[in-house]
């Protein structure tokens, strides 16, 4: 037998659980494809940690997100220093909405988790949450919950980070796509793109949205995945310097407007810096991976990129823009909102939904998915969640 398990999926969960299967003792491959270069020519499939920057944070409407939040965060540092990769950046996180009325549910929710939890924020309204945030026009009845602690981490130098560290404790990195998982009396036999076979005793399907696609899990997952556009705002140097201290946010309009979630001035790896915000006015279902990469060669949807856009110049409208551009992402949901962490069979794991909250968190998510794996018990009365279907 080759290795006591093999992780399907070298994004954010899956690089996450290769590195705690590790540490736990087990010999482990760690299987997925490096980024393509060129999006819209890529045939193969995704992963949702293509982008410089995530919001992070532990204020949160469910408890159980928060909590993987936070023993997640409390860890960046120690990630960061045996991967080699720095990725957390403390700018704080602010989430702001409406206290009556549509709309109000989750900024309560969240108020409420905060408490629960001792977590440590600010509440501002009105003339103070205006003055600690000039650049914001939120209109009065709006309840900010600023937490300091919080900010944005880079999903790309989190993956590499906890891939290095991986590798630095035995795991064998195979930079391919894999696309057959088959059980059989022996164990598990997992068949990549570029011909390569390997064999293990247990099998984790991490692909997030993909983990759908045909011949990875012997059961469908329960995942409904849905298209989403990103805009970037560009700005130049000087905003930048202007809005060196804006946290990032997470907004629900007053009477049930909609929601979005924006990232402060981020530099990519095209040397200009952007201020992305993301919040889809509908949902587009993306039902099969052939429709999924499909979506992701396109670029997002324009329309959607111009509404978002949109709706981040009227909250900040003294903000300066060089231009507007979009970009393609999917979000995957569950039935009941919490992350799958199961079993299909004793040997195939699957690890999946992240219902627009598993990046803050993966480190846990990932280190939840090893314990399920190794055949150890999950942590007692921490999570209200069963992490099933």
């Amino acid at each position: 037998m080759g290795f006591d398990v093999i992780v399907v999926g070298a994004g954010m969960w899956g690089s996450a659980c290769a590195r705690h299967l590790a540490e736990m003792g087990a010999t482990v491959a760690l299987v997925g494809p490096v980024e393509p270069d060129h999006a819209a020519s890529h045939e193969g499939v995704f992963a949702s940690h293509y982008d410089e920057a995530r919001i992070t944070r532990r204020l949160d409407g469910d408890c159980d997100w928060s909590r993987a939040a936070a023993v997640s965060m409390d860890r960046y540092a120690d990630i960061e220093e045996k991967g080699g990769v720095p990725f957390f950046h403390r700018v704080g996180a602010l989430m702001a909405g409406p206290t009556r009325g549509a709309g109000s549910e989750y900024i309560l929710n969240t108020k409420t988790v905060a408490e629960d939890e001792g977590i440590d924020h600010v509440a501002l309204r009105g003339a103070d949450l205006r003055a600690q945030f000039p650049y914001f026009d939120f209109p009065d009845g709006v309840l900010g919950l600023f937490e300091a602690a919080g900010g944005w981490i880079n999903p790309r130098g989190h993956v590499s980070a906890e891939i290095s560290a991986a590798v630095a404790n035995g795991v064998t990195l195979v930079r391919d796509e894999v696309v057959d998982v088959q059980e059989d009396s022996d164990g598990v036999l997992v068949r990549c793109a570029g011909g390569g076979r390997l064999r293990s005793e247990r099998v984790v399907v991490a692909c997030g949205a993909f983990s759908k696609a045909a011949d990875l899990l012997p059961e469908p997952v329960p995942l409904k995945v849905y298209a989403r556009t990103i805009a970037f705002v560009e700005i130049d140097d000087s905003e930048a310097d202007r809005l060196k201290d804006m946290p990032s946010v997470v907004y629900f309009f007053p009477n049930g407007a909609g929601d979005c979630y924006i990232l402060p001035p981020v530099r990519y790896p095209d040397g200009k810096t952007y201020l992305k915000i993301g919040g889809d006015p509908d949902d587009v279902e993306l039902t099969t991976a052939a429709e999924m990469k499909e979506w992701f060669r396109g670029g997002g949807d324009p329309k959607a990129g111009r509404y978002m856009a949109e709706q981040l110049f009227q909250l900040m409208p003294s903000l300066a823009s060089q231009g507007v551009t979009f970009g393609s992402c999917a979000t995957s949901f569950t039935p009941r909102g919490n992350p799958l962490i199961y079993g299909q069979t004793k040997r195939v794991f699957a690890l999946t939904g992240g219902n627009g909250a598993g990046a803050k968190c993966a480190d846990e998510i990932g280190r939840l998915g090893a314990l399920k794996v190794m055949g150890k018990s999950l942590p007692e009365n921490t999570y209200q969640t069963g992490f099933l279907p």
